[in-house]
This record gives structure tokens, sequence and C-alpha cells, in this order.
């Protein structure tokens, strides 16, 4: 048999998803938790600080500020160091910030460790985006993003009953005189910063330094990979810069802002809207309840992917999916009387919200490459995720101004839906390339 068959490639490629998948993924739950869970605490973090919701807004939002300014040189660092080293340093430091979250006793101290908290982050996605096109073919990578991203409904999945959890310490002998949310801030940060130096001494930067490939799969693997990237080298954009100022870049990058917008515009208030609708406090019921739209999501992040795959289509499905969301956001508004419908609604914004963001990544992979796509993915994040900034103020500005919570809902769902209109007009703009698998038996047989 040759040695760069596509079933060295299968193997090689089937192998990697077993030992690289599970990390990132995990990574991935703890980044998001130590981002959101401030949703969790908002209630009890706002009675015993006496922190506005205008503040709370505010300090939610700025995170993503921290995050953008550094996102562009983490990502180019990292391209340069590698990813085992650079995401490591990434999740020990924003452990540790996150867990110091414990003493934000006041207005601007909160303000300033949610900004240093999006700086130590800064790159963290981007970078396992950016990590994934070392490792998985165009092919697959819808899918293997999927997986990624299975973090994010299984941090609220997890998380949910866990912060719940350790909310309700407060008071008791268990919390040793802190209060539940200061527990909370502290346990979910030390995790963050553990896995960090796990992180380091797991993982392998590229295929060529893998010692779980034997050397025909190290082969097939890594010529697969040099042949699509010299294909979107010679194709896009060449260079760091030249990606920075690309319109295709920039059309992306708005994209992805409402994705963003979209998603903290939920997650931000979900701990909160759940206890409205149930008529009860934040605690480890509504942790549990919190926990059932992610879990849709999860489950749609699984589908949707190999739907696309088996339909040889991105830019619909991705499109429609982000819309099912979007009309999820306007119903939960809608039916806020019937706590049952609202939930549901909830779900299916929330599936709609994450299963369409695997099939949107292959976008910007498929077009960028070299030092273009450390640079591009990383602006396409850092700007996208001014929209975790901008979602949670308008949000507040949308319920003061119309004196209704259901006017900031409706907002989160016109621009979901604006969104998903973004999405269908990529083939206007040249980003709809068909993404074809290997066709061989022994291929498909290993991926399955």
């Amino acid at each position: 048999m040759d040695k760069t068959s596509p079933d060295h490639l299968s193997v090689a490629i089937s192998k990697a998803i077993k030992r690289i998948i599970p990390m990132v993924t995990l990574m991935f739950i703890l980044a998001y938790l130590d981002r959101a869970n401030i949703g969790f605490a908002k209630q009890q973090f706002q009675y015993d600080t006496g922190l506005s919701d205008a503040a709370y807004a505010f300090g939610a939002g700025i995170f993503f500020i921290g995050y953008a300014l550094f996102e562009v040189p983490s990502n180019i660092l990292l391209y340069k160091v590698g990813a085992r080293i650079w995401l490591g340093r990434i999740m020990i430091t924003w452990g540790l910030v996150s867990a110091s979250m414990m003493f934000a006793h006041t207005e601007n101290v909160f303000i300033f460790l949610r900004f240093l908290l999006g700086v130590s982050e800064a790159g963290f996605f981007p970078g396992v985006i950016l990590y994934l096109t070392f490792w998985f073919p165009l092919h697959i990578r819808a899918r293997v993003t999927g997986y990624f991203l299975f973090g994010a409904p299984l941090a609220f999945i997890i998380g949910g009953p866990l912060s719940g959890g350790l909310l309700t310490l407060d008071g008791t002998p268990f919390a040793f005189g802190l209060h539940g949310w200061q527990m909370m801030f502290l346990v979910e940060g030390l995790l963050a910063s553990i896995v960090g130096v796990w992180v380091i001494f797991y993982l392998d930067d590229r295929p060529e330094k893998a010692k779980w490939l034997n050397a025909s799969e190290k082969k097939a693997l890594s010529d697969k990979l040099a042949a699509e990237d010299e294909q979107k080298i010679a194709h896009g954009p060449k260079g760091a810069l030249a990606a920075l100022l690309d319109i295709k870049v920039l059309y992306l990058c708005l994209i992805w802002f409402t994705v963003q917008v979209c998603g903290y515009g939920i997650y931000f208030f979900l701990p909160t809207q759940i206890a409205t609708l149930m008529g009860t406090k934040v605690g480890l019921l509504v942790g549990f309840v919190t926990a059932i739209p992610p879990l849709c999501a999860a489950i749609a992040v699984y589908y949707v992917p190999r739907i696309s795959e088996k339909l040889g289509e991105r830019r619909i499905v991705a499109a429609v999916t982000f819309m099912l969301g979007a009309a999820g956001i306007a119903i939960s508004g809608f039916a806020d009387s019937v706590p049952v419908i609202a939930i549901t609604a909830l779900c299916v914004a929330a599936a709609g919200h994450l299963a369409m963001q695997p099939l949107y990544w292959t976008f910007p992979s498929s077009y960028l490459g070299g030092t273009a796509a450390a640079s591009g993915i990383a602006l396409i994040n850092s700007m996208g995720n001014l929209g975790g900034f901008v979602a949670p103020n308008i949000r507040v500005w949308a319920e003061q101004t119309f004196h209704s919570a259901r006017a900031g809902l409706y907002f989160l769902a016109l621009v979901t839906f604006v969104g998903g209109v973004m999405i269908l007009l990529l083939r206007r703009m040249g980003m709809d390339k068909k993404v074809m698998a290997p066709s061989t038996t022994g291929s498909s047989a290993a991926l399955n």
C-alpha cells in the first residue's frame, strides 16, 4: 500500500480526533465557564456589593474590549511560539485572574478584573480554531470544530449545577467564610489554571511532532494539510497585514459580530431570565433548568455539521440554522407568560446560535493560510467579540428605553436575523467553495 494512501490519512485524522478534541473541548468548557459564570453570580453578587445593573452590564461586556485589543498579537505569537505552550499559558493566566474575581467588592475592581480577564484570555478561541487547521483537513473541519464547540453548551450543562451549587454554599461552613459567588470564582478559576499546566505537557504543535502517529500517518496528514495551505496562500491574502485589510475578512468579522451579540445577549442573562420565568431566585434548581437550552444546543451542534456534510452544503444550512435561532429569541420574549413555551424557544435559540458556528468557521479557514490565517482568524474573532461588549449593554438599553424586557430580546432577534441574511450573501462574496470528503471506503469508515 502507498505510504500516503487515504487509509493512512483517515487513520491519522481519527487518531487526532481522539487525542486532541477531548482536550480542546475541556479547555473551551473552562473558558466559557470563566467568562460567563458572572451570569450565575449576578443576583447574589449585586446584592452583596450593591453593583447597579448598568455597572454589571458594562463590566460583563468590557471583558471583550480587553480580549479584542490583544487578540491578533496573541494569535501571531501562537503561530510563532507553538500552540502547546501558548494555549497553556493563556489558560494559566486567565484562571488566576478569574479566581481573583473573588476580591471584586467594588465597581472599579469588578470592571478592572473583567477587563484583565479579557486580556488574559485573548487569543484562546482563535488560537484553537487556528490549531485545528494544523491538524484537520477542510473536509472534516466543520465536524471537529463542532466537537470543540461542544464546550460552550457543556459549560452550562456542567457549569449550571456547579455554579448554582457553589452559590448555595453562601453562609455555610463549607464556604470557609466566603460568599457563594466568591467560592464560585475561586474554584472555577483554579480549575482552568490546573488544566493549563496539563495542556503544556499533553498537546503537540503539529502532526510532525506527534509520537502517537507513525511515520506513514504523519506524512499523509502533513502532505494533505500542506497542499491545502498552499492553495489558500495562492488564492487568499498573503501575509498578516494583507489579511487584516481584506474586504472578505472584514465581511466575516461583521457576521461573527452578529453571532456574538446573539450568544452573549442570551447567555449573560439566561440564569436570571429563567429564574424570572420560574418565579424564583438563581440557585441549584435554576442551574439545572438553565442547562436545558445548552443541552439542546449540544445535540444540534453534533447533527447540523453532519447534515451539512451529507448535503454538501454549508452556506444555506448555516443561514437557516441561525435564522431559527432568531425566531427562538423572539418567541422567548413574546411567550414570557407561558414558561414552558418560553424555555422551549430558548432551546431553539441556543441550538441555532451554536450549531451554525462550526459551519461558519469553515469559511475563514478555507480562505486564509499561513500567517494570514493567524492574523485573519484572530481579527474576525476580536472584532466579532465586540458583540460580547455590545450585547449586554444594548439589551439593558432596549429594556430601559422601551420599559419592557421583551424589547431587548426582540432587538437580539433582529441582529441574529441580519446575520443569517449575511451568511446567505457569502456566495456573492466568493466564499462558498464546495468541500467534498475523500471518496475512499477506508477514509469514510475511519471517520465514522
